[in-house]
C-alpha cells in the first residue's frame, strides 16, 4: 500500500517498523521540500510514518511535531520514538482544528490523508496558517471528489472510516485551502482511485448498503487522490 502511494523502499527501511500503518494516500514529505534545520508539523500524525521521514530530512538541527487525537496512536508513536532514538521528534495530544502549537513556528506543515476526517476542514486550514510562519509551506494528500456521493454512501461507517464520506469537492477543498489566507495553491499530483470495485472498502459497501457494480465504477471515478501545496505569504 505504500509504495503504491508513492513511498520508496528507502522510505520504508529509513524508520520504526511499527510506524508504517499502510495507510495514506500520498507522499507529502516527498513533495515538501524540506530541508535541513527546519521546523514541521504532521496533522494527523498516526503512529508517526512521515513524522520520521521528515526527521530524518530536517536533520538533528530540525524538529518535527507530530499532533494526534488518538492516545493510543500517540502511545505506538512514542515508542517508535525510543525504539529509533529521535531526538528531533515530539509527538502532542490535540485536535487539528485546535492545534497545540504556536503561532508561526513552521516552516512547513504536511498532513496525509486526514484533513478529509474532520467536519471542519475550514477551521483545519486556518490552523495551519496560523501556525507556519511567513513564507512557510503546505503540502497535505487528500481524498476529494469531482461529483457529490450518494446518500447511502456518505452515511456509511465504512465509507467514512476509508476516507471517502469526509471528502469534499475539489474545488471547495482548494477554495477552502485559499480562503485560509494561503497563495499559490496548486495541485501536484492527482490520481483517480483506479478499479475500486475491487477495493476492500468496496466490498464492504456492498454488503452494508446493496451498490451495484455500476454504482461502484462511479464512485471510483468520483474519487480523487490529490497532493496540495500552498504557501504562507511572507
Amino acid at each position: 500500500m505504500s509504495r503504491a502511494v508513492g513511498y520508496t523502499d528507502r522510505d520504508m527501511e529509513s524508520v520504526p517498523d511499527e510506524a508504517n500503518l499502510g495507510l495514506g494516500c500520498g507522499n507529502p514529505t516527498a513533495l515538501a521540500s524540506l530541508k535541513e534545520g527546519e521546523t514541521v508539523i504532521d496533522l494527523g500524525c498516526g503512529a508517526g510514518f512521515d513524522v520520521f521521514l521528515a526527521a530524518n530530512k530536517v536533520g538533528a538541527e530540525g524538529k518535527v511535531i507530530g499532533v494526534d487525537m488518538t492516545p493510543e496512536m500517540l502511545d505506538k508513536a512514542k515508542r517508535n520514538v525510543r525504539n529509533g532514538g529521535y531526538s528531533n521528534v515530539e509527538f502532542r495530544l490535540g485536535e487539528i482544528e485546535n492545534l497545540p502549537v504556536a503561532n508561526g513556528i513552521a516552516d512547513a506543515v504536511i498532513s496525509n490523508c486526514v484533513i478529509n476526517l474532520s467536519p471542519e476542514k475550514e477551521k483545519v486550514f486556518g490552523e495551519a496558517f496560523r501556525a507556519l510562519k511567513p513564507g512557510g509551506r503546505l503540502m497535505v494528500s487528500d481524498m476529494v471528489l469531482t461529483r457529490e456521493l450518494p446518500e447511502k454512501v456518505r452515511s456509511s461507517i465504512e465509507a467514512y472510516v476509508g476516507c471517502i464520506a469526509g471528502a469534499s469537492l475539489k474545488d471547495d477543498y482548494l477554495a477552502m485551502i485559499k480562503k485560509a489566507g494561503f497563495k499559490d495553491v496548486r495541485i501536484e499530483d492527482e490520481k483517480g482511485m483506479g478499479n475500486f470495485e475491487n477495493d476492500p472498502i468496496a466490498e464492504q459497501l456492498t454488503q452494508e448498503s446493496g451498490l451495484s457494480e455500476d454504482e461502484l465504477k462511479e464512485i471510483g471515478r468520483s474519487v480523487l487522490s490529490i497532493s496540495v501545496y500552498g504557501t504562507k505569504p511572507s
